[in-house]
């Protein structure tokens, strides 16, 4: 039992206490993003050609008719390891589709080293219909500090501190790009490891509920997750009535 027992009375008196906390929270949240309106933002000088199904593409062609560009760095080496699950449970967890985004002249994008064919291959299994661009042989991943190689980049960096210079390969991130204009590009914003979490709505549900995300421990992350074409023979799968 994860929770005490208690009266009608003391739950309320309990739940109203809560959400003296939780109306904190949300005005700090608030506020948060607020800064985010006004934070700086730095040019992005150099040209990154990235391969998608209709061939050799660039950033700026990545944004289409939209000013935002939202990438989210999918951990796909080009390599025969397999797909990092972390990533596929974060994509699992984005919007099914872009249609509120776009109306905000936002768009997204997944971004992987590994070359094409091989994304697409994963695609298909994963049944996913983001635009996902390869951007192997491009310093891309390098630049917006999602790939550690001490022989590329030295110090090795990630999360916006040096780190272990034996740490290599690729980690999880998302960049944010603004357009002003035809093919002028702002790097406006990134974020890595926990900063991430926000967009896993799987964990807010699970958070509001008495078992909560069934971690294993405080370092727990999303790469505890399978893929979820793994989940078809377990018996907590969904329910149909």
């Amino acid at each position: 039992m994860p929770g005490k027992i208690v009266s009608k009375e003391d739950w309320l008196a309990a739940r109203k206490e809560l959400l003296v906390k939780e109306k904190e929270s949300t005005r700090a949240v608030a506020a948060l993003h607020a800064e985010l309106r006004s934070f700086p933002m730095t040019e992005v000088t150099k040209t990154y050609t990235l391969t998608g199904p209709a061939g050799p593409t660039t950033l700026a062609k990545l944004f289409g008719a939209h000013k935002q560009l939202i990438v989210y760095h999918f951990m796909l080496p080009p390599s025969p390891e397999t797909a990092c699950t972390g990533c596929s449970f974060l994509v699992d967890n984005l919007p099914s589709t872009l249609s509120h985004l776009n109306s905000r002249n936002t768009t997204l994008a997944l971004v992987s080293r590994a070359p094409l064919p091989q994304i697409l291959e994963f695609k298909k299994r994963m049944g996913w219909d983001f635009a996902w661009y390869s951007s192997y042989e491009s310093d891309f991943n390098y630049d917006f500090g999602v790939t550690l190689d001490k022989d590329v980049r030295f110090p090795v960096q990630y999360n916006f501190e040096e780190v272990k210079e034996t740490r290599k390969g690729d980690m999880p991130g998302l960049s944010v790009f603004y357009r002003e204009g035809g093919e002028t590009i702002y790097h406006s914003y990134s974020s890595y490891a926990r900063g991430l979490d926000r967009l896993l709505g799987t964990y807010a549900l699970l958070d509001m509920t008495p078992l909560g995300r069934q971690d294993e421990g405080e370092n727990a992350s999303p790469v505890d997750w399978k893929f979820h074409d793994e989940y078809e023979n377990d018996a907590g799968k969904d329910i149909k009535v």
